[in-house]
């Protein structure tokens, strides 16, 4: 009885490890097809490509354009003075590409730009940064349609939602285009055919070379205090290049590339080199303008001055190549942008030095620059000395006083009648917004109430 009890019992132990084990493997089995497929439903899933979706949704991307600034005051929008700005959003309006709200409000669509130029400043290459639609058919042909000949958009590419091209631009080039005679030697006699000497170009390019690296320009631009963070800058290289003939008289180009610039930054760079070269004064008013106190530098027409090239080396790295995004580079549009360039930008720069003379006339002021601290208890290194030392002690003082105040306001007549000429061709116009800015010449941006000319 027991062993038949034994034997029944045994003989049930597999069917209950079946039953036991049966769903545990059916729950298994489910569970791998199950994950199986959520692999193929991964594996399946594709990036979009970046232009396809809702045709009416708005994309960040940034714009390559480039313009002559002749007639316009700078980029930045500043009614009711005619900007470019304000033609490359009329003409975004017109195709489509932004609304009327986003067309009196930039701000909401994050309009911005990557470098200012201020009057009459023109650019081979900037870039503005915004949310637009893209799907718009032609887009190129389009907007250029509604752009006047001197105002061109060449493409544009996708970026990420936060790019900002004035934020994350690593730096930017320009170039200055300088009639070789501003460079001849002081008193002596010049005309349309001076040709300059290696020697010269020599001591231009070692005066330029001690601009780079960083130092302390608070001297080379408006509003900025020595004693700010600001006021330093990294300069990463400064050249003049060779000499060639246009409208026979001869030019020379001088390209700097920094990080940024201030307000004025580079016509002043460009404003001593030339007294330096010409004998004006010392290089050691470098070192003077590098320190603590104000010192006179002069500043150079905005007429030769250009913006060249931008860098956004940072963002490339990071997100220029992760497979969603296009670098922000623009290599395939170079032959387009140096027609362009040589075309609509540079003949105006060379008919403008022949025909109204702006370096010449600038050059007659030159003199009346101190090159020196601006101070009242300072004889200015170009003036005639007055004897301090007179026997009655006072009486030389005051004297000296008196000719010093004479002295200035001779000066300050004469200056104000250069200025004026100087206004009518190539000046920049006050802001009244924004007295320091952070582009063109300037990377900074701070609101004054004082009004000065450019």
């Amino acid at each position: 009885m027991i062993r038949r009890f034994i034997k029944k019992l045994w003989g049930s132990i597999p069917k209950m490890s079946e039953t036991v084990t049966a769903p545990h493997m059916k729950r298994k089995s489910e569970d791998e097809s199950e994950s199986r497929q959520k692999k193929v439903k991964t594996i399946k899933k594709e990036p979009v490509p970046q232009m396809q979706g809702n045709p009416n949704t708005k994309r960040k991307v940034a714009v390559l354009i480039a313009y002559n600034g002749k007639g316009y005051h700078g980029i930045q929008r500043n009614p009711p003075y005619p900007s470019i700005e304000e033609e490359l959003l009329k003409a975004l309006l017109k195709v489509g590409a932004i609304t009327q709200d986003h067309y009196d409000k930039p701000g909401a669509i994050h309009f911005q730009r990557a470098a200012r130029t201020d009057k009459h400043v023109s650019a081979a290459s900037n870039i503005i940064s915004l949310k637009m639609v893209t799907n718009v058919e032609n887009f190129l042909e389009k907007v250029n349609q509604e752009l006047p000949n001197q105002i061109r958009i060449f493409g544009f590419k996708r970026t990420t939602k936060g790019f900002d091209c004035k934020t994350q631009c690593t730096g930017r080039t320009y170039m200055y285009v300088l009639p070789t005679y501003a460079l001849a030697p002081e008193g002596m006699k010049i005309s349309e055919e001076y040709r300059i000497t290696d020697e010269i170009l020599v001591h231009a390019n070692d005066v330029l070379k001690l601009y780079q690296g960083t130092h302390n320009f608070h001297n080379f631009t408006s509003g900025i205090k020595p004693t700010e963070q600001k006021a330093k800058r990294y300069i990463i290289s400064f050249e003049c290049g060779k000499p060639y003939i246009r409208e026979g008289l001869e030019f020379v180009t001088c390209k700097v590339r920094g990080q940024s610039f201030m307000l004025h930054h580079i016509r002043k760079m460009i404003g001593l080199m030339i007294a330096i070269v010409k004998g004006c004064c010392k290089e050691d008013v470098l070192q003077l303008a590098w320190g603590p106190e104000k010192v006179d530098v002069p500043k150079a027409p905005g007429l030769g001055l250009l913006l060249d090239e931008l860098y956004f080396d940072g963002y490339n790295k990071k997100w220029g190549r992760d497979g969603l995004h296009e670098p922000v580079e623009w290599t395939q549009y170079e032959e387009e942008l140096e027609k362009f360039k040589e075309e609509y930008i540079l003949p105006e720069i060379y008919k403008g030095e022949k025909n109204d003379k702006v370096m010449w006339e600038w050059l007659k002021t030159l003199h009346m620059h101190s090159f020196d601290v601006e101070s009242n208890n300072r004889r200015h290194r170009n003036q005639d000395p007055y004897s301090m030392s007179s026997n009655n002690g006072t009486d030389g003082l005051q004297k000296n006083e008196q000719q010093a105040n004479v002295n200035q306001i001779k000066m300050s007549e004469e200056h104000q009648e250069g200025i004026v000429d100087m206004n009518r061709e190539q000046c920049e116009e006050p802001n009244l917004q924004e007295h320091v800015e952070n582009d063109s010449d300037g990377e900074i941006k701070q609101k004054q109430d004082l009004v000065t000319t450019g």
